[in-house]
């Protein structure tokens, strides 16, 4: 854990770098809903080797950004999926929803009119199942595209990658001390491949 929280320590540090905060207020915002696909880590059967493998679940997400200099912004982003699995002979079929929440720093690379955006951010996750619910801290990174179709829209693409880390999270599968599934390991991995449609105002 001790390593976890350097590793965490290490992309604040970054992010207070790679965003200085700015002498006067920014005027400039902008909202971009996002829509893609998920993809999570496995969940395993306890006390067995067995992978529960979850579903490629659809996700949205928004997010709010305004501009710290000509080439970064500041952006909140918040994404939510609900992944399906199977588990049991009799195939029985449940889900685990989570909330990404993060604060993000992102640097643009303009090319004419396309724009190479690189992110990485920290926040939390919520995770939600038959057993409750749980909050981890989390971490994101992703790079992306932006296609400019006017000066106050465009056409955003991004590939993007979460980690989060589970605490004592098993109880989340379980119902009446029968449990269906357990984390397969201590940091949990979601990856979206996401389309969106930002505007300035």
């Amino acid at each position: 854990m001790s390593r976890s929280k350097s590793i965490l320590s290490k992309v604040a540090l970054t992010l207070a770098l790679a965003l200085p905060v700015s002498s006067s207020i920014a005027t400039e915002y902008e909202i971009t809903p996002y829509i893609g696909i998920m993809s999570s880590s496995d969940l395993t059967v306890p006390e067995s080797d067995t992978s529960i493998s979850l579903d490629n679940a659809t996700h949205f997400g928004i997010g709010v950004a305004w501009q710290e200099s000509p080439s970064g912004q500041g952006q909140i982003l918040v994404n939510y999926a609900s992944h399906d699995y199977e588990y049991g002979d009799e195939g029985k079929t449940s889900s685990l929803d989570v909330l990404y929440a993060h604060f993000n720093g992102i640097a643009q690379f303009r090319q004419r009119q396309y724009i190479t955006t690189v992110s990485i951010g920290l926040g939390a996750a919520r995770f939600s199942a038959d057993g409750g619910s749980e909050i981890s801290p989390s971490f994101t990174a992703a790079i992306g595209t932006r296609y400019e179709i006017s000066d106050v829209a465009s056409i955003v693409t991004e590939l993007r990658g979460y980690a989060s880390l589970m605490q004592d999270g098993d109880s989340l599968f379980c119902q009446n001390d029968v449990c269906a599934a357990e984390y397969d390991e201590a940091v949990w991995i979601d990856t979206s491949l996401s389309v969106g449609f930002s505007y300035k105002f």
